[in-house]
């Protein structure tokens, strides 16, 4: 584990009994307003996680406020990493969401070191910073103020639409430093979103958050731990797709190259025909060789627009779409 043994506050009546698994805990929480989900609050030792320099990432550190997340996605990469807390991948990994209460002051401590060289940070490459615990705990805000303020470069990848209770922080950020903002799709029909990512925002309201000036398309990938969790999935709800999946990943978690070029061609029409093939400094409407790592998509180095957030006002509200800009997206989406 990588929290130092703290203490266990029992003095709050929603107190929980504390995993001891976890070191750092400070307390076990359930909530009303959150029904169905235990916070487990910890102190962490650090805030920014090193990439290392091997692992082909186009980021170098990123932050993950969260362990666990309650988007609850049936086919989520990170799933497997909750194992690592002694959790199940499955119901745990949507329910049992580990909190880093003191993220924020961490941060700005090592964002204060002399050593720090102001790399890009990359949010959500992991589990969701916007899922629903942070409509409790606020993190985020102090996150971006400490980036900004220490002239640190960052993206975020989300499919939380309680980032819009951010956007006038970040269009102000933007202004100061570089910011990329990724707003995740994977789903339009609305049974099969509820099926496969109930916790999730709807599609329509993910594209309501702002306007898109670059696509990158990724392939679904299976590694273990979501792939059990997909396929028992698959099995119960559409079970004469299961022989098609089986040929499509094998022993495999990514996709044939042979799938990956059909996708691309099939995609790329799309992508020229809305502009969405270029952006500023940089090259959008990539799409994914479903090499590992893939599924950690950032905003490479020299792909960060400067000045401004894409899709915002610099008043730091979303610009709007037409309704038929809004369904020509869903289908490249």
């Amino acid at each position: 584990m990588r929290w130092d043994a703290q203490r266990l506050d029992v003095e709050d009546a929603s107190t929980l009994p504390g995993m001891p698994s976890i070191r750092g805990l400070l307390r076990s929480v359930q909530v009303p307003e959150f029904p169905g989900l235990t916070f487990h609050e910890v102190r962490s030792k650090s805030a920014l996680n090193h990439v290392p320099g091997d692992s082909a990432m186009p980021f170098p550190y990123t932050i993950n406020p969260y362990r666990g997340c309650s988007h609850s996605c049936v086919y989520c990469f990170a799933r497997k990493t909750h194992s690592w807390l002694e959790f199940d991948t499955g119901h745990d990994f949507d329910s049992q969401i580990v909190v880093k209460t003191n993220l924020v002051e961490m941060l700005r401590k090592e964002l204060a070191r002399p050593s720090w060289k102001h790399e890009h940070v990359a949010l959500g490459t992991n589990t969701d910073p916007y899922q629903r615990a942070e409509g409790r705990y606020k993190l985020m805000p102090g996150v971006i103020r400490a980036l900004t303020e220490s002239g640190t470069p960052f993206s975020i990848l989300t499919k939380g639409t309680l980032l819009r209770r951010d956007i006038p922080l970040l269009a102000e950020s933007a202004r100061r430093v570089p910011v990329g903002l990724g707003v995740s799709m994977a789903i339009w029909d609305d049974d099969l979103h509820a099926a496969l990512e109930p916790g999730v925002p709807t599609p329509r309201a993910r594209l309501d958050l702002a306007g898109a000036t670059g696509v990158t398309v990724i392939p679904l990938h299976l590694r273990p731990g979501a792939r059990e969790w997909f396929t028992a999935w698959l099995a119960r709800a559409h079970p004469e797709l299961v022989p098609r999946y089986e040929q499509l990943y094998a022993r495999r978690a990514y996709v044939p190259a042979e799938y990956r070029t059909w996708l691309a061609q099939r995609v790329a029409p799309l992508l020229a025909k809305h502009g969405l093939d270029r952006q500023q400094g940089g090259t959008a409407g990539q799409i994914a060789t479903g090499v590992p790592g893939d599924e950690e998509v950032g905003f490479p180095a020299g792909s960060l627009p400067s000045g401004g957030l894409p899709g915002v006002r610099p008043t730091g509200e979303p610009m709007p779409a037409s309704a038929a800009e809004t369904n020509e997206q869903l289908t490249l989406l």
